[in-house]
């Protein structure tokens, strides 16, 4: 199993292979991560996108849910965007790593399996604290 970093990454306004063009879908996803303290890139049928909003909202958090199958066009355009900041750089073997994507003070978090790993160790309701998602 493939150890993801723990720190958050934030989004460059340009890394030479995605430009941030203003009406990119690349700047679409910089815009959309930095609306709000937790964004949370989801498909409204997939189950693992299901865990981390029952976990966010269980833990007191409303996050800003973006359902990329209800957007015009079915979100294809952020949904690829998202497979690159995905673990494995968006290869087919790891598409269903890019949902759901989770961005806390519009900084990169990762996916279902570190926001786990970082509730289970302790450090997700901390990092949710310094975002201004939870005030307790």
């Amino acid at each position: 199993m493939q150890m993801m970093p723990m720190e958050a990454a934030a989004i460059p306004a340009s890394d030479g292979v995605m430009p941030s063009k203003p009406g990119s879908s690349y700047e679409a996803v910089r815009r959309l991560a930095s609306s709000s303290a937790v964004v949370l890139f989801s498909m409204s049928d997939c189950c693992m996108c299901t865990v981390a909003k029952t976990l966010l909202f269980g833990l007191g958090v409303g996050p800003t849910v973006i359902e990329l199958d209800k957007l015009d066009g079915g979100g294809h355009d952020i949904h690829a965007v998202l497979r690159q900041l995905a673990p494995g750089g968006g290869s087919a073997l790891h598409d269903w790593q890019a949902l759901p994507a989770v961005f806390v003070g519009g900084k990169f978090l990762g996916g279902l399996e570190t926001l786990m790993a970082r509730h289970i160790n302790g450090t997700l309701v901390p990092l949710l604290k310094d975002s201004g998602a939870l005030w307790l």
